[in-house]
């Protein structure tokens, strides 16, 4: 679906991180003017109000600093002074066709679970996760013989969405179903306060897009995600 035919109650997916910053995760948030960013131990994505108006990409290099990496994403087009050192294209789908299930045998994660949550997904890689970033939203796991061997949770958050995140299996532990009912169980608790999930996905990721379609999450769009450098002078 393109941004323009966007239904209202999904409109803020157009652009989840502003919508999320300025929104339900507010506490998480730096904000200068017209751009914003998560603090830097939660997770590393910024946003801009709009992405099109130059006084965004303006106050985003004030906020960040000069030379320093931010990471964004959606559809867009830095202009000229910003150096782009990655890009990776990805999917957004929407979840709300999912089946949600609680997981009996889940337990909750929390902060004095960090160091094992961060070893498995040096593991499994699934993406960002810093120190904080299970402050962002429910985060479950499961155990085999009292070691973390899955788990799933939320990071994103615009006001009537839930994004999950760091779905990640242990390599001996893969082709359980473990990601799956995670998933699922994440979902649960999206909806139990009144959200619908979301997520996303590298694009090439294909085995973990397969699974997900399979669950009932649709293509919503293909935003990418930048990893730029601000520009070196302050503008």
């Amino acid at each position: 679906m393109a941004p323009d035919d966007a239904a209202p109650e999904d409109a803020a997916l157009d652009n989840p991180v502003w919508a999320a910053l300025t929104g339900p995760h507010a506490a998480f948030a730096e904000v200068s003017g017209l751009a914003a960013r998560y603090q830097g131990d939660t997770t590393p994505f910024a946003a801009l109000a709009d992405p099109e108006d130059p006084l965004a990409w303006a106050d985003l290099a004030a906020l960040a600093g000069p030379g320093m990496p931010v990471w964004v994403t959606g559809l867009l087009k830095p202009p000229p002074g910003w150096d782009t050192v990655a890009t990776i294209p990805g999917v957004q789908l929407d979840g709300r066709a999912v089946r949600a299930v609680a997981a009996p045998d889940a337990v909750v994660l929390g902060p004095a679970d960090v160091p094992e949550m961060t070893e498995l997904v040096e593991l499994a890689k699934p993406g960002p996760f810093l120190a904080r970033t299970v402050e962002l939203g429910t985060y479950l796991g499961i155990r085999h013989e009292g070691r973390l061997v899955a788990m799933a949770g939320e990071r994103m958050r615009p006001a009537g969405w839930s994004e999950i995140s760091a779905v990640c299996t242990h390599p001996d532990h893969r082709g359980q179903g473990l990601a799956g009912r995670l998933i699922r169980a994440v979902a649960a608790a999206v909806r139990e306060r009144g959200d619908s999930p979301f997520l996303h996905a590298a694009a090439d990721n294909t085995r973990a897009i397969a699974l997900y379609e399979s669950m009932g999450f649709t293509l919503r769009r293909r935003p990418d995600f930048l990893g730029l450098r601000t520009p070196d002078k302050k503008p």
